[in-house]
């Protein structure tokens, strides 16, 4: 007897309003549209202001779950671009994701660019961010956990919930020697800390970053500088955690003063640290777990948000990789 039932057909027509201009939903030279075609499994027939789906019942409800989400983003003002699009399809699969919630969450904008979470749990971690004195955003390279918390420390100095932004890493040579750098103690360091002062060269006006690094507004300095202070009024972050001790973990969260917040940042795949030495990012991990006003937030694969080549490099060498393994593992 024969259990197995083709897939229902289904065909559904979504209404663009009249306010909405279809070459800003379809893309110039259609190229949003050619992007639905290619990542769907239904197909689109565009016909004035009325875009009918047709095909596998699951598909035609993504597909017109997609569309509606993408036509909400363009009714708040904010325009697409081919990734937000496939933002848009990827998040349809979450059933606990909003892709139109999540794609217009600004968070501060500077020279025209917004910055805006682009996944689920970036969602997540910004509003940890929000309701919590002390985040722990952990998770791989991409995944926007510094970038994302660098624009909440400027969003928060920008509305005068802190008076200053803290900015720090733990100084760990990962592969190089630092005595064999050229410079000042301060040139030496500055390699580490360059991504930090990247990342507020995005979110602030160019000619303002040296006058609030002048006066102390931001701070960027080594983690050993944080020894001895107790910082108020302030937005800390402490990026690349993984690399600090146990004792330095410990150090750095007792800095927390009166009116602050604080960021830690880390990937815990990625411990620098010389053998013997327990990272602080994972031994924090069990010591705090489970007291309150401190948030835990994991960002996965899933959410590396770097431009879309990348992740197909990535790939490639992945493929590569394993054929090459393949291959060794022929021979003997």
């Amino acid at each position: 007897m024969n259990t197995n039932h083709p897939e229902q057909h289904a065909t559904r027509t979504v209404s663009v309003p009249a306010s909405i201009d279809m070459v800003n939903l379809l893309g110039p030279r259609d190229d949003f549209l050619r992007i639905l075609e290619d990542k769907l499994d239904a197909d689109l027939h565009v016909r004035g202001g009325q875009v009918t789906l047709s095909g596998p019942s699951a598909e035609v409800a993504k597909a017109t779950e997609v569309l509606t989400e993408l036509i909400t983003i363009l009714r708040t003002g904010q325009g697409l671009t081919g990734e937000t699009v496939e933002r848009v399809i990827q998040l349809a699969d979450d059933p606990h994701a909003t892709p139109s919630e999540i794609l217009t969450q600004n968070i501060v904008s500077s020279r025209g660019k917004t910055v805006r979470p682009k996944t689920l749990n970036q969602k997540r971690y910004v509003d940890a961010i929000d309701r919590h004195t002390i985040v722990f955003g952990i998770g791989p390279a991409g995944t926007g956990k510094t970038y994302l918390a660098m624009a909440k420390a400027v969003q928060a100095l920008q509305a005068k919930e802190v008076s200053r932004i803290i900015l720090t890493r733990p100084a760990i040579e990962a592969g190089e020697r630092l005595g064999y750098l050229p410079g000042t103690l301060n040139d030496k360091i500055d390699p580490y800390l360059r991504p930090l002062y990247d990342a507020l060269h995005d979110m602030v006006d160019a000619d303002s970053v040296p006058k609030l690094l002048t006066s102390g507004t931001v701070e960027v300095a080594p983690l050993a500088y944080m020894r001895g202070r107790t910082l108020n009024d302030a937005f800390i972050i402490l990026d690349e955690a993984q690399n600090t001790s146990m004792e330095q973990m410990k150090m750095f969260l007792t800095r927390l003063g009166f009116g602050s917040k604080v960021v830690v940042t880390g990937d815990i795949t990625q411990v620098d640290l010389p053998g013997g030495v327990k990272s602080g990012l994972r031994g924090v991990m069990d010591i705090l777990d489970g007291i309150d006003d401190i948030e835990f937030c994991t960002l996965t694969s899933r959410d590396v948000v770097r431009h879309r080549l990348v992740g197909r490099i990535v790939a490639a060498y992945d493929q590569f990789e394993s054929l090459t393994s393949e291959r060794k593992g022929r021979r003997q």
